[in-house]
């Protein structure tokens, strides 16, 4: 069935529709991984977003059951330039087309998703809709210029409960922001006794938890809608150990007294240079993010700058000079993407080891 995406700045592309045959309407982004598909239809912190993929023949080893990132895709659809009908791959269950079909998630392929990219990298990222070939384009349009975007993408994909992932190690308290998957996966594999728990969860209601350490997760759209996670930060900053990631990262540098911007197109990939400035070491790292930490902001705040990306210069890494907290902006668990970075999962824990040793230290010079 032909299909067609309509961008609020009058483009038009014309393509073939598969997946669910349902209207969709969100903002356009393009993710520049070579492989991964799964993983990032199935991140969180694409709620509310349309996700053009670069390269250009996807689903052609499926989908299969162990590489979500979520139990439920919040994307709002999927822009391919071919999409693979028939999968070939040991562990396929599904067909891109049949899994959107169940989902209820539409896509559109056959599209010059080159020159959709371009679009996108000379004017930012532009609300769109996939929607019928019988739709006027300019009732499209029209709509989509009238329509506000929503700013609570984090409450649609935080947990509602707060639940244990049981273990024998470190408690840590991850605080749900719209978490992957992976991110858990890493923790339970260093034997952590984790605790997740939604975003808008007191710094007391934290606190009264006992963690060893606290993890803010990734999660979509701009921090500065997340007030909540803002101030509960605050409240147990040099309390407790803390690492953030993505999201995360964002809303520790505005407890700390930073700023965030939106950027004009974002990093979407798997293939991002970051260097860590103490060593130098430049390490291929995985992305997913449409706000960064203003840099000129952080000289009026307690905040050191620790990584930076190579392509654009931006702050990729914070840590905190007095308290026990460190922050990154990219993905450490990798889903998908390379493992460069999976040490510093490590690093926290070596952080909160430290933390206790101090803690002890004190408590026996007052005894």
């Amino acid at each position: 069935m032909k299909a067609q995406l309509v961008l609020e700045d009058g483009t038009v592309f014309i393509g073939d529709g598969f997946g669910s045959h349902l209207d969709t309407m969100g903002e356009v982004v393009f993710n520049t991984g070579m492989t991964g598909y799964q993983e990032i239809l199935s991140d969180p912190s694409y709620c509310g977003q349309i996700v053009m993929l670069t390269y250009p023949l996807i689903g052609n080893y499926g989908i299969n059951r162990d590489d979500f990132e979520s139990i439920n895709p919040s994307v709002k659809g999927l822009i391919v330039k071919e999409v693979s009908e028939y999968p070939s791959n040991w562990r396929s269950e599904l067909t891109i087309d049949e899994y959107f079909k169940m989902k209820k998630i539409p896509g559109i392929a056959g599209i010059d998703t080159r020159k959709l990219t371009r679009i996108i990298r000379q004017f930012g990222t532009l609300k769109g809709a996939i929607c019928s070939i019988e739709n006027d384009p300019r009732d499209v349009v029209t709509k989509l210029k009238q329509t506000k975007l929503p700013n609570d993408q984090v409450k649609r994909v935080s947990t509602k409960n707060a639940y244990p992932s049981p273990g024998r190690g470190k408690r840590i308290v991850l605080v749900d922001f719209g978490m992957k998957h992976g991110i858990l996966r890493e923790l339970n594999k260093r034997r952590c006794d984790v605790i997740v728990v939604p975003y808008h969860t007191t710094a007391d209601e934290i606190l009264q938890l006992r963690p060893d350490g606290i993890m803010l997760s990734n999660g979509p759209g701009d921090p500065k809608d997340v007030p909540e996670g803002i101030h509960m930060i605050k409240e147990v900053l040099g309390k407790v150990p803390m690492f953030g990631i993505c999201l995360g990262h964002q809303l520790f540098a505005l407890a700390c007294g930073a700023d965030t911007t939106k950027m004009r197109f974002g990093h979407r990939g798997s293939n991002h240079p970051v260097k860590e400035l103490a060593t130098g070491r430049v390490s291929i790292t995985s992305q997913n993010h449409g706000y960064t930490v203003d840099e000129h902001s952080i000289n009026n705040t307690r905040l050191m700058v620790t990584h930076t990306a190579l392509n654009d210069g931006t702050v990729e890494g914070l840590e905190h000079l007095d308290y026990p907290a460190f922050t990154v902006q990219y993905h450490p668990e990798a889903s998908p993407g390379p493992e460069d970075t999976n040490s510093l999962f490590d690093q926290f824990l070596k952080l909160i080891e430290m933390e206790n040793k101090e803690v002890n230290k004190c408590q026996n010079v007052q005894i």
